[in-house]
């Protein structure tokens, strides 16, 4: 009998039930979310007609064979893992096109692709930094003068190259993507706070 009685409740309980966002909301929320998108594909166009002109200007300069072949080597290896950050990118582009995102729940998911997409962003200028330490060792020993120095200088100069290029992509990162995306996120952010208090 006990049991009936709960099955009953919980047919009558729709627990998929989240509260609604307003049209006045949403006309407030498609905004920021459309920015996030319009930069999103400025971005992965912009990255998509780089990498090739890089290709071309190098295979243009008259270099040595080597040098040519470990840059066009490099900037292919970069383009790889700029084409796994952009599939990551990508997801979240087509999260944002969701017309489902109706929702407070939704909404809150969708905070939470946010935070998870920063830490892509952060990660991928921050996997520049091996190559960075190739580029850095190529012209180390492409370049005539570098061998004059001793050993301990060139590591100092080697070692201080690399720690300003590291500082240089985690922080060229964090303002590309506050510049980009943050302040947008960060208006979302209010929006759902103000939902959260009504």
């Amino acid at each position: 009998m006990e049991l009936d009685n709960l099955k009953s409740l919980w047919q009558k309980e729709d627990i998929s039930d989240t509260p609604e966002i307003s049209p006045e909301k949403q006309r407030q929320m498609h905004h920021p979310l459309e920015r996030i998108r319009k930069n999103m594909r400025y971005e992965f166009w912009s990255t998509v007609i780089l990498l090739p002109v890089i290709l071309i200007v190098i295979w243009f300069f008259p270099l040595p064979f080597r040098f040519n072949l470990y840059i066009e080597i490099l900037v292919i290896s970069m383009a790889l893992v700029t084409t796994f950050f952009f599939t990551k990118f990508f997801k979240l582009y087509k999260e944002i096109s969701n017309p489902a995102l109706g929702t407070l729940d939704s909404l809150k998911d969708l905070l939470h692709q946010f935070e998870l997409n920063k830490q892509y962003y952060l990660s991928f200028y921050l996997s520049f930094v091996p190559f960075l330490v190739c580029e850095m060792i190529i012209i180390t020993e492409s370049i005539p003068y570098n061998h004059k120095y001793t050993d301990g200088l060139l590591a100092v100069k080697f070692i201080i190259s690399i720690l300003l290029g590291l500082f240089f992509l985690y922080f060229a990162g964090n303002w590309w993507f506050k510049h980009f995306y943050g302040k947008y996120i960060d208006r979302i952010k209010k929006l759902v706070d103000e939902m959260k208090q009504n």
